[in-house]
């Protein structure tokens, strides 16, 4: 930067806080023209033109780390985990206060000649600045308190809510400097931040440089609200008709439906051995990237499939694929309202009602575990289909609709595997969610635990953020070191997830993935974040292709048997056939010793071979009624027994008593050569 030199101007946001932009000297004119060309600032903005100018110059990326550590500087910091690179915007704690991932840059002194500067690297059009408090889960949100004027408009924020200050006069520089001036008497001072700004071009290059194009796919690349949502579904319903459809599962508090978008070749419908999938995003409403990335979905595999791209018209014509975008559309209304970065880390999180949905299920594994601490064969106690609880039904319960309609559907649809997206870390995680005991924190894995694993293992290995080995970490938890998988009773105990009653009240298994540090990441960051998860998206789905599956028959009728179990020996946990006799057994590549038993049936065993491809084993079973449910059949119908039945029967006694004899005649003589032995 030879050719240039610096000076700052203040820029007079209000009358407690300096923002000091170093200004380029060079061609300062024109630098000036340009700024005042793409945004002129009146003394008269509403909150509306706020939030446009917000979109139209973004975050330049302190919250979703783009902005690396190195480009943050302070006057000083209180100590190393109070450092300047902890300066970003809803930046979380440790759970020890005082470690070295605070939750804030804060101070060493407390004058007015304390700042925290930007360096962007680039020339830039710097717009506006969002401030917050500190976070610290055991300290007082009051460290820190700046006030500014913005118009008639004077805000404190001494808690943890974003608070916007645009700048009157957009300013074009490489470096922004914050100098807070006011704090409060028992505090220090503390912020976390985002600066908005736009890059402009380098001067000093005579042609001017494209922007890289993140991605060649053409989706819609922006936040929807519940109408926009409800347009973008409708319309790839319309592109694509022979392959989608939508419905509903129920509705919010407040009656916004449940949308759901079923991607099959035969929609609408079950087809025996097509296994059935589903995403879910949006349970907690203002983690809002997994509700952009499966609208996102909607429209790739529609354009894909008109291109005939083979991998999508495979996927499409094996699996039943069941989307629903936004669990909780009421949350996501409140967060969309203050949008992507003034909503703050909570706003949004949970239902109308207050409820965090995540925390709404039934909480069947302490069911599970109380009754094995309680019998005295451990094999007797049910590893699956584990009911619902009264409790939970009665209608002083506090269950959201939202969780209720979840729930019906479940149950109404033989579901074999699925996610559920959030927002705020980059890890995935799988059951069991919840601990034994109340331990805050224990790996509490399920029989399935390998499998769990490997499931985890395949999108956190392909999404490009996570396996990005040079990567920071989102907040205070270094996923890494596991590889950006945990156990989620490992992380953190959640009694009455999803993901826990998914696996022990139905036959399908769930993991939960957190997509990004940035919970409600900005508009202009979509693209890239599509990008990091397509890949991973894909080849999850295709997982449900993995392990066994077949339908079990009677042998004499050939109808399917619903609700047979399916037992893998070695593994405590059962599922169950579907409506149709069909069922999927997710394994891992090996061979397996497979029992399977309804009501009124003999039970069979088969051994079934598991291989490495995505292609199931086959694996049908054809089940003969037992005497007894043949008799019960026809004198049900009320017939006589047929000739050959009451031979049948005869036959079956005589071969019961020859075995008892032969057993009580075993007896008689182990017990004369004891006696014989004894007089010895």
């Amino acid at each position: 930067m030879s050719t240039m030199t610096q000076y700052y101007v203040q820029a007079t946001i209000q009358q407690h806080i300096n923002v000091e932009v170093f200004q380029w000297t060079l061609r300062k004119r024109k630098w000036v023209f340009i700024a005042y060309s793409i945004q002129k600032y009146s003394q008269n903005h509403t909150a509306v033109k706020m939030h446009s100018s917000l979109a139209n110059c973004p975050p330049v990326g302190l919250e979703s780390l783009r902005v690396s550590d190195y480009q943050l500087q302070a006057s000083s910091s209180l100590r190393s985990g109070l450092g300047p690179h902890r300066a970003r915007l809803n930046i979380q704690s440790g759970i020890e206060d005082g470690d070295e991932y605070d939750g804030a840059w804060c101070a060493g002194l407390e004058d007015h000649e304390q700042w925290l500067q930007l360096d962007a690297l680039k020339p830039t059009l710097f717009t506006g600045v969002i401030l917050q408090g500190r976070n610290s889960i055991w300290r007082s949100a009051l460290d820190f308190s700046t006030s500014f004027q913005n118009d008639s408009c004077h805000s404190l924020f001494p808690l943890k809510t974003p608070v916007l200050a645009l700048f009157p006069e957009p300013t074009v520089a490489q470096f922004i400097r914050i100098n807070p001036q006011s704090w409060f008497s028992n505090g220090t001072i503390c912020l976390r931040a985002e600066i908005l700004g736009c890059p402009m071009p380098d001067p000093d290059h005579q042609y001017p440089v494209e922007p890289e194009r993140v991605t060649t796919d053409k989706l819609d690349f922006r936040h929807h609200n519940y109408n926009e949502m409800r347009k973008l579904m409708k319309a790839v319903s319309d592109e694509c008709p022979k392959i989608t459809r939508i419905y509903t599962i129920g509705k919010s508090y407040t009656g916004l439906k449940l949308y759901v978008m079923e991607i099959s070749d035969n929609p609408g419908k079950h087809e025996l051995g097509e296994p059935e999938f589903r995403y879910v995003a949006g349970m907690h409403g203002n983690e809002a990237l997994g509700r952009e990335l499966l609208l996102n979905l909607m429209q790739y595999i529609c354009h894909e499939y008109k291109r005939g791209n083979q991998r999508i018209v495979q996927l499409v014509k094996d699996t039943r694929i069941h989307l629903l975008p936004s669990m909780n559309p009421d949350g996501y209304e409140a967060a969309y309202q203050k949008g992507s970065e003034l909503s703050g880390w909570a706003l949004g999180r949970y239902s109308f009602e207050g409820i965090d949905l995540n925390h709404n299920f039934p909480d069947l594994n302490n069911i599970m575990w109380d009754a094995q601490d309680l019998a005295t064969d451990k094999k007797k106690v049910s590893n699956h289909y584990i009911p619902i609880p009264e409790y939970y039904t009665t209608t002083e319960a506090t269950v959201a609709p939202e969780t209720r309609a979840v729930i019906n559907w479940m149950q109404d649809i033989p579901f074999v595997l699925s996610a559920n997206f959030h927002g705020g870390e980059l890890v995935v995680t799988y059951p069991f969610d919840c601990t034994r005991d109340w331990i805050p924190r224990q790996d509490t894995p399920t029989a399935d635990n390998d499998f769990f694993r490997w499931l985890a293992a395949v999108y956190a290995s392909t999404n490009l953020a996570m396996a990005n080995p040079d990567r920071r970490i989102c907040h205070y938890e270094d996923f890494q070191q596991h590889n950006n998988i945990i156990n989620g009773a490992d992380w953190h105990t959640v009694p009455g997830s999803m993901n826990d009653f998914s696996y022990l009240h139905t036959n399908c298994f769930e993991v939960t993935v957190e997509l990004s540090c940035d919970k409600f990441p900005h508009a202009s960051e979509l693209p890239v974040e599509w990008e990091n998860n397509k890949e991973s998206l894909l080849l999850y789905m295709e997982q449900v292709h993995r392990g066994l599956k077949g339908v079990i028959r009677d042998k004499d009728t050939k109808e399917g048997i619903a609700n047979a179990i399916i037992k893998v020996t070695g593994m405590d946990h059962d599922i169950r056939s579907a409506a149709d006799g069909d069922y999927w057994r997710l394994l891992n590549p090996g061979e397996y010793r497979v029992i399977v038993w309804a009501e009124g049936y003999f039970p069979l065993v088969r051994r079934c071979s598991v291989g490495s491809d995505l292609t199931p084993t086959i694996c049908d079973f054809s089940l003969t009624k037992t005497p007894r449910e043949r008799i019960k059949q026809i004198l049900a119908k009320g017939g006589k027994l047929p000739r050959d039945e009451q031979l049948r029967l005869r036959a079956l006694r005589m071969r019961k008593l020859r075995v008892s004899t032969k057993i009580l005649n075993r007896r008689r003589e182990q017990q004369q050569r004891r006696a014989k032995a004894k007089r010895k």
